[in-house]
C-alpha cells in the first residue's frame, strides 16, 4: 500500500477546534514535523480537512 508524508507548514494557533483535533490526530504537533501515514480514505479526508496547513507527499 501507498504512504504519504505529510508535514505541517502552519500553525495550529487560531484555528478551529476541530481542525486543531484533526491536526493532534494525524501525529503533528509542531510546525515542521513530519509523519509517514498509510494512504486510506479516512487519511484523505483528515487532509482534505486542513489540506491548507500542509504539505502533503506520496513516497
Amino acid at each position: 500500500m501507498a504512504s504519504l508524508k505529510i508535514k505541517l507548514t502552519k500553525s495550529k494557533i487560531g484555528r478551529k477546534v476541530g481542525q486543531i483535533a484533526t491536526i493532534e490526530a494525524l501525529g503533528l504537533k509542531k510546525i515542521g514535523q513530519t509523519v509517514i501515514k498509510e494512504d486510506t480514505p479516512q487519511i484523505r479526508g483528515m487532509i482534505k480537512k486542513v489540506c491548507f496547513m500542509l504539505d502533503v507527499e506520496e513516497v
